[in-house]
């Protein structure tokens, strides 16, 4: 594995707006998440917005135990939120987001190897995670997986 940023850093992002799908899942059931990201990008289609980003997986409440269930949120950055939306998704405008950030080059099977530099980060400097995890997915190449990069943003206080 290549990191193209060995460090993790400390950033906060700025509030993003998202068109977004929300499911209970366990670990096992990731694997049947990944076709949401098509399905956001045809209802921005349909709806005339304006994609800002790449898709973004936020975690909520998930431990690393894989049968404890938790929150996936699968997420399209949008420029404007519609306000008479009346489909299958949802919408959310984010507050600021302050976060331990690290990129991951190659294949997704490898990247707990990031998790724990993360993890590593934060017990060193003695943040206060708060339990949302957020993958940026820069390029999610499924022909070649050592072709992906992700941003891993670990929340802290």
């Amino acid at each position: 594995m290549k990191n193209l940023q060995h460090t993790p850093v400390e950033k906060e992002i700025k509030p993003i707006n998202f068109l977004f799908h929300r499911a209970e899942v366990k670990i096992n059931d990731l694997i049947n998440q990944i076709p949401i990201a098509k399905e956001l990008f045809k209802e921005a289609v349909k709806l005339d917005l304006h994609p800002t980003g790449p898709i973004h997986w936020h975690y909520i409440g998930f431990t690393g135990v894989a049968s404890k269930p938790f929150l996936l949120e699968v997420c399209l950055p949008i420029a404007n939120v519609p306000n008479d939306y009346d489909g299958s998704f949802h919408f959310k405008r984010t507050e600021n987001f302050k976060s331990i950030s690290i990129l991951h080059e190659g294949g997704w099977d490898e990247i707990p190897k990031s998790y724990e530099i993360l993890k590593k980060c934060v017990e060193k400097h003695d943040y206060q995670p708060i339990g949302i995890t957020r993958e940026v997915y820069i390029n999610a190449d499924f022909a070649d997986p050592q072709a992906n990069v992700t941003e891993i943003q670990m929340g802290i206080k």
